[in-house]
């Protein structure tokens, strides 16, 4: 039987990079438990505030606002350690209202960015172009 933290240890030595990602069509977003444990583990301090109408504030919660400003949680780095924990931790919790969030992974020193068609999201490698 296999440990997953010891797994996750040699994928780490081996060097494989982790990055989250929407399976689904319609964008990626964090739940408002996760928005908050990421928050609350990255030290950053927030204070929540009405959102702009009863309807949205029904579907999605209080707005989290960061230094006076609203705070997005499509902002994150896809490959913050704090992020991927919190995925992890969470499993479909984490989901926002239109997500289904998975962690992908990637060698390390591979140079990636998260593309996207109508919020289904994939991760593919960077590659030269010239015109």
């Amino acid at each position: 039987m296999t440990n997953p933290e010891h797994e996750d240890l040699i994928r780490h030595l081996r060097g494989i990079q982790y990055i989250v990602i929407n399976e689904v069509h319609g964008g990626f977003g964090l739940s408002k438990e996760a928005k908050l444990l990421y928050l609350e583990r990255a030290g950053i301090a927030y204070t929540l505030v009405p959102g702009p109408d009863r309807h949205t504030e029904s579907l999605y919660g209080p707005q989290v606002e960061v230094n006076g400003n609203i705070w997005r949680d499509n902002d994150i780095a896809r490959d913050d350690p704090i992020l991927v924990d919190v995925v992890r931790q969470l499993g479909r919790q984490a989901d926002g209202s239109h997500a289904i969030l998975k962690i992908v992974e990637v060698p390390a020193g591979v140079k990636w960015n998260v593309a996207e068609y109508d919020g289904l999201e994939w991760v593919e490698e960077v590659h030269r172009t010239w015109n």
